[in-house]
């Protein structure tokens, strides 16, 4: 293996991941959105300095955006820039996959999630998952489900 193929599958292309979003609704349906960002955000997310887990999507005049999503500036920012962390950013979708959007959280009652940030080519893309909330016994069942899983795998480790 050379040392171009090493770097590459050491390197993952996962950004950031919303954990709690699987745990708190169903999601049913998944899209990628580009993202416009300024220069100081991308080197940041190289640095992996962001945090999805209070972020939230929602569609405004037939746009998407995408509002909570944390990048912490680093401290090389140049001098001129005032970076804000919480800044509300645009997500970049086809006409027809907003227009789904719209009818599904208007008429439907979904709701929009970002589940992850990742790198596409030099690019960051945000993961948006169309998903219901879940009820408390949903939880329930979740944990009791991942639980059961844990000590089965134990199980036949074991054996």
């Amino acid at each position: 293996m050379t040392n171009a193929k090493k770097k590459k599958s050491a390197h993952s292309n996962t950004i950031a991941l919303n954990k709690r979003a699987k745990f708190d609704y169903f999601i049913e349906d998944k899209f990628e959105a580009g993202m416009v960002l300024e220069g100081w955000e991308v080197k940041s997310l190289r640095e992996g300095r962001a945090n999805l887990s209070e972020s939230y999507v929602y569609v405004k005049n037939g746009e998407v955006w995408i509002s909570g999503l944390t990048i912490t500036p680093l401290n090389t920012v140049s001098t001129h820039i005032t970076p804000k962390a919480n800044r509300i950013k645009k997500l970049l979708l086809n006409a027809v996959e907003i227009d789904r959007l719209i009818g599904a959280t208007e008429r439907k009652g979904y709701t929009l999630v970002s589940t992850a940030l990742y790198w596409k080519r030099n690019r960051v893309k945000c993961e948006i998952g169309l998903a219901k909330g879940k009820k408390q016994h949903d939880k329930r069942a979740t944990i009791k489900e991942r639980e059961w899983n844990r000590d089965k795998s134990r199980i036949l480790k074991g054996h």
